[in-house]
C-alpha cells in the first residue's frame, strides 16, 4: 500500500496503529475473472484457498499469490464446493453431492477430490490439513463430532471428549488437534493429541465460553467471551497460559490462523470489520483493513503464512465498488 492509501485512511477516520503506519503491507487482489464473489479462507506454503461464484455455483479454489492463477478444485456432480485449508499440498473442505454436504480432500486437482464423509454421518466438513491428517466435523445420531481422518472416510476417529453434547475441530498441526466441545450451554476451547480421551479443556479462567481456531508449533488460537465481549485469544497448551489479544477500542475480536507466532483474524471497531494481524500480544495490533483502498467497507482475516522472510495474510473485503466479495491478501516482507 502506498503512502497516499495510508493518509487516506487516516482522512476516513480509521485508527492506524504506529506500527501499521511504520510498515508496508502490499495487498494483492486474489478475485478472478469471470467470478461473481470469492473469499480466501486459508493460506500455506505459498498458496491460497477458498471459493470463487462462477455461473451460479461457488467453486472450491486455490491460487498461488495472483488473481489469475486460480485453478478450479470443483468435483464432478458438485452443486457447490468449499476450500477451508491447504497444507504441503492437500486442501479440505466440502462438496455437496446429492444434496449431502460431504467433508472433501484435494491434492491440487478437482479430479483428485477425495470424500471423507464417514459411514454413518448424515453431513460432514473439513476445516484443516496438515502432515495427511484432516479435521473437521460429521453429524452422527444429530450431533457435531469433531473429526480426524487420515486421507479417507475410513479412518475417521471421533474425537468428542465424555460428557460433550457436539464438538469440532477446526485446526491441527504435528499430531495435535484444536477445536471446542459443547457441554452443557458452554463453548469449551479443546485440545487434542488425536483421541477423544487427549482432551484438554482451554477455556481460560472466568469465561461464559471460547473455541480454539488454529494451531501451529505448540501454540493455539481462537476466542474467549469474557463478561460480555468475546475476545481473540492465544494460549500455549493450557488453559492458563492464556493470553488476551483483545486490541484496545475495539468491541469484538477473533483470531482465526496463526503460523510461527503469525496471528491473523479480525476486530469490529465502531461497527466495522477489521481484518487484522498479531505478533502476540494485544499491542502488537495491526489493523489490515486501513491498507485497503476506500471501497472496501469491511474485510476479514482467514490465513497467515510465513517463509521466514516474508509475511502472507490471506482474507477477503467487501468491495462497493464492485458490490461483491473479493478474495485479498497481505502481503509485508
Amino acid at each position: 500500500m502506498s503512502r497516499i492509501s495510508v493518509i487516506a485512511a487516516l482522512a476516513a477516520g480509521i485508527v492506524i496503529p504506529s506500527a501499521v503506519a511504520s510498515a508496508t503491507w502490499d495487498v494483492v487482489n486474489l478475485h478472478p475473472a469471470g467470478a461473481a464473489a470469492s473469499v480466501a479462507l486459508a493460506a500455506a506454503d505459498g498458496m491460497q484457498a477458498g471459493e470463487a461464484l462462477i455461473g451460479d455455483i461457488f467453486r472450491a479454489g486455490l491460487w498461488s499469490g495472483t488473481a489469475t492463477s486460480w485453478v478450479d478444485l470443483h468435483p464432478d456432480g458438485a452443486s457447490s464446493s468449499t476450500v477451508n485449508g491447504t497444507h504441503s499440498g492437500q486442501q479440505v473442505g466440502f462438496a455437496i453431492i446429492g444434496g449431502t454436504v460431504r467433508a472433501s480432500l484435494w491434492n491440487g486437482t478437482a479430479a483428485s477430490w477425495v470424500d471423507l464423509n464417514p459411514a454413518g454421518a448424515t453431513n460432514s466438513n473439513a476445516f484443516a490439513a496438515h502432515n495427511a491428517q484432516q479435521v473437521g466435523r460429521a453429524n452422527v445420531g444429530g450431533s457435531n463430532r469433531a473429526s480426524l481422518w487420515s486421507g479417507t472416510a475410513a479412518s475417521w476417529i471421533d474425537l468428542t471428549p465424555a460428557g460433550a453434547t457436539s464438538s469440532i475441530a477446526f485446526g491441527v498441526h504435528s499430531g495435535q488437534q484444536v477445536g471446542l466441545a459443547l457441554f452443557g450451554a458452554s463453548s469449551r476451547a479443546s485440545l487434542w493429541s488425536g483421541t477423544a480421551e487427549s482432551w484438554i479443556d482451554l477455556t481460560p479462567a472466568g469465561a461464559l465460553s471460547a473455541e480454539a481456531r488454529a494451531i501451529h508449533s505448540g501454540q493455539q488460537v481462537g476466542l474467549a467471551v469474557i463478561g460480555d465481549t468475546t475476545r481473540a485469544s492465544l494460549w500455549s497448551g493450557t488453559a492458563e497460559s492464556w493470553v488476551d489479544l483483545h486490541p484496545a477500542g475495539a468491541t469484538i475480536s477473533r483470531a482465526n490462523a496463526i503460523h510461527s507466532g503469525h496471528i491473523a483474524g479480525e476486530a469490529f471497531i465502531d461497527g466495522v470489520v477489521n481484518a487484522s494481524y498479531w505478533n502476540g500480544t494485544a499491542d502488537s495490533w495491526i489493523n489490515l483493513h486501513a491498507f485497503l483502498p476506500a471501497e472496501f467497507i469491511s474485510s476479514v482475516a482467514r490465513g497467515v503464512y510465513s517463509d521466514g522472510n516474508t509475511i502472507f495474510v490471506a482474507g477477503f473485503g467487501v468491495n462497493t465498488a464492485t458490490g461483491r466479495s473479493e478474495a485479498l491478501m497481505w502481503v509485508i516482507p
